[in-house]
């Protein structure tokens, strides 16, 4: 089966074919050529998932999914939740995502955190939301190489290392995305499985 995304994350892209394996093709909006930003104006993360979900199944006219995710601190009341990737502001890196964050929770012990990812499938016209939460704590320090984003700074619960210092596999067993993928994986599985049949 194929299944497009609406993103042009090409880092997102492979870290859900990653965790889907065989069963699901994901192709972005940029293999296909589309180059067209979508407009992240929810004020939640279902919203904006929604959002850019219809949008992409109105272009392309295919079966389709969006995810948003944000970073939610606790002694931050919630932020930067849904404005996570434009934290510091649009067009903003990564990096200056992470020192802000660094400057707001100076002087701060509690950094408790987790992300959240909420996915959007359209599939024959019809609506699925599904999510998935990853909780931990914000480091006081950037650490690792790996992964993207906030991952770095995020250290999941149970562990010393920050997801930037798991391996792909270890990142894609406990993360809120790959959470998120397995239950529409599993839906997905069931609808067809159920059409076939």
């Amino acid at each position: 089966m194929k299944l497009i995304f609406a993103s042009h994350n090409q880092n997102k892209t492979r870290e859900i074919n990653q965790i889907l394996g065989n069963f699901i093709q994901v192709y972005s909006l940029t293999d296909l050529g589309i180059h067209e930003e979508i407009p992240e104006t929810g004020s939640t993360l279902p919203e904006n998932a929604l959002l850019k979900a219809q949008a992409a199944a109105d272009i392309t006219g295919l079966s389709v999914f969006a995810d948003d995710t944000g970073l939610e601190v606790e002694a931050l009341n919630g932020a930067p939740g849904v404005i996570s990737a434009r934290y510091a502001g649009p067009g903003k890196s990564a990096l200056a995502n992470m020192e802000k964050l660094l400057d707001e929770l100076q002087g701060k012990s509690n950094r408790n955190a987790r992300f959240v990812t909420c996915i959007c499938l359209i599939i024959n016209n019809e609506k699925h939301l599904f999510e998935g939460e990853l909780k931990g704590r914000i480091g006081y320090e950037m650490r690792g190489d790996k992964g993207f984003g906030y991952d770095p700074l995020f250290i999941p619960e149970g562990d010393e290392r920050t997801l930037a210092e798991l391996s792909a596999d270890e990142k894609n067993s406990i993360s809120h995305r790959a959470k998120a993928i397995e239950k529409m994986r599993l839906f997905l599985e069931t609808k067809l499985g159920s059409t076939q049949s």
